[in-house]
C-alpha cells in the first residue's frame, strides 16, 4: 500500500471516530438532561458542549475545512441571525451576547 492509501485510510478511521465522539458527547449531554438525579446541569453541559464544539472543528479539518472558513461562516450565520431576527436573539439577545464575545480577544486586553 502506498503512503497516500495509508493517509487515506488513516484519514477515514479518524473522521469514524470524531463522528462516534460527537453522538457519545451529545448523547451523554442528553441523558443528563433527562436525568431525575440531575440537580445542575451547567458543569456537564460546560463539558460536553465544549467537547461537541472541539470535536466539530476537527471533523471540519478532516473533512477538507480550513478553520478560517469555519470562522468566516459562523459569522456570517450569526449576522444572518441578527439580521432575521432569530428568536433567541429577539427575546434574549443571544447571537449579540456571541458575536460581542466572538470579537473579544483576550490578548488584546
Amino acid at each position: 500500500m502506498s503512503y497516500k492509501g495509508m493517509d487515506v485510510t488513516k484519514n477515514m478511521r479518524l473522521v469514524e471516530r470524531l463522528k462516534s465522539d460527537m453522538l457519545l458527547a451529545v448523547s451523554h449531554l442528553f441523558a443528563e438532561m433527562a436525568s431525575d438525579t440531575c440537580e445542575d446541569i451547567r458543569d456537564v453541559a460546560l463539558d460536553t458542549l465544549s467537547d461537541t464544539i472541539i470535536i466539530s472543528y476537527l471533523l471540519a479539518r478532516r473533512l477538507g475545512l480550513e478553520y478560517p472558513a469555519i470562522e468566516r461562516q459562523i459569522s456570517s450565520k450569526i449576522r444572518l441571525g441578527l439580521l432575521e431576527e432569530h428568536e433567541t436573539e429577539k427575546y434574549f439577545g443571544d447571537l449579540s451576547a456571541l458575536a460581542r464575545t466572538r470579537s473579544y480577544s483576550p490578548n488584546a486586553g
